[in-house]
């Protein structure tokens, strides 16, 4: 690939915030993201990263009229497990705060069809965790065999809005045994506006596994953590997971790319290349609700690895 730097043309999808992608085995990658008005559920696919903004595009699932898969549908992502499409997504049954916090679940859809676009969709329900409460960004991953879930819920007992939870599943529907809690927002840039941790993607190279995911408020203080465990340990014990104490990816003024977060990771058309997708807007939101402001637009960066095995994104737009 010539031109690293370049080659991309950003933004790849405008106004999709929490933008996620996957390369299947069919050579397309599917692109879905939070699409404004929170309403819809959008799958997009092409060929190559810069082609998904004028890509085949497809609304395969609507909000209910009413009840809890009414309102604020958020961050849907798109995998591909036991040769079915799953797409994770939260949802609430009305967009007010309630103690401090949405009211959000989270949920599971899946397609047995070979195009997720053209394909059905069916409701496989809540994904049930041991309480109750807002919660929020799921996403899934294999490592030896086993599928882990990994998401944002807010704990009645911990202050903050969201911490991040990590178990493993039966199915891709239903958590089994026991809900490791992997991190609480515990440095100032975690807690800028609002104490978060959410937002988690995986990536797995010689034998570590890394979760990145997103603190604070959506607005340019929006920044990327990142957690991490030896491949070889218990996955499920939280003691073998570490956490950097700053953050490794921050708004660039230079740039004007402000609260980049809620990434996910792909790989080159030449797969060559390991590429963050991510969320960014062109300005600092000046006035009103930043989730109201609908400037989030989805961005693709080549990113590298250091001597000692750690990811390196740099600086958005570099």
């Amino acid at each position: 690939m010539s031109n690293k730097k370049n080659y991309y043309k950003n933004p790849i999808v405008i106004e999709r915030a929490d933008p996620w992608v996957y390369k299947h085995t069919d050579g397309y990658y599917y692109f879905t993201g939070s699409v404004p008005g929170y309403q819809e559920i959008e799958v997009r696919r092409a060929r190559t990263l810069n082609e998904l903004s004028d890509g085949e595009t497809a609304t395969v699932w609507t909000a209910h009229d009413s009840g809890p898969m009414s309102q604020l549908i958020w961050a849907p992502e798109i995998h591909y497990l036991n040769d079915k499409w799953y797409i994770y997504f939260a949802a609430a049954g009305n967009p007010d705060v309630a103690k401090g916090t949405f009211q959000h679940r989270m949920y599971v859809l899946e397609c047995s069809d070979e195009n997720p676009l053209t394909g059905t969709w069916i409701e496989k329900g809540q994904v049930k965790t041991a309480f109750e409460s807002f919660s929020l960004d799921a996403t899934v991953f294999e490592w030896k065999d086993e599928l882990y879930y990994v998401w944002a819920q807010k704990d009645p007992a911990i202050p903050g809005n969201s911490n991040l939870y990590i178990s493993a599943m039966e199915n891709p529907w239903t958590l089994k045994g026991e809900q490791i809690l992997l991190s609480i927002p515990h440095y100032d840039w975690e807690k800028v506006g609002f104490w978060v941790n959410e937002g988690a993607a995986v990536i797995i190279r010689n034998n570590t596994i890394f979760i990145t995911y997103s603190g604070s408020a959506t607005d340019e203080n929006y920044c990327m953590g990142l957690l991490w465990a030896d491949g070889d340990s218990d996955l499920l014990d939280g003691y073998n997971w570490h956490k950097s104490e700053e953050p490794v990816f921050m708004s660039s003024e230079e740039n004007s790319l402000y609260g980049p977060g809620h990434n996910s990771f792909t790989i080159s058309e030449d797969g060559e290349e390991d590429i963050l997708i991510y969320h960014a807007r062109p300005k600092k939101v000046e006035a009103g609700d930043p989730l109201d402001v609908p400037d989030r637009h989805a961005n693709a960066q080549v990113f590298t690895w250091n001597e000692a095995g750690f990811p390196e994104f740099g600086e958005p737009g570099k």
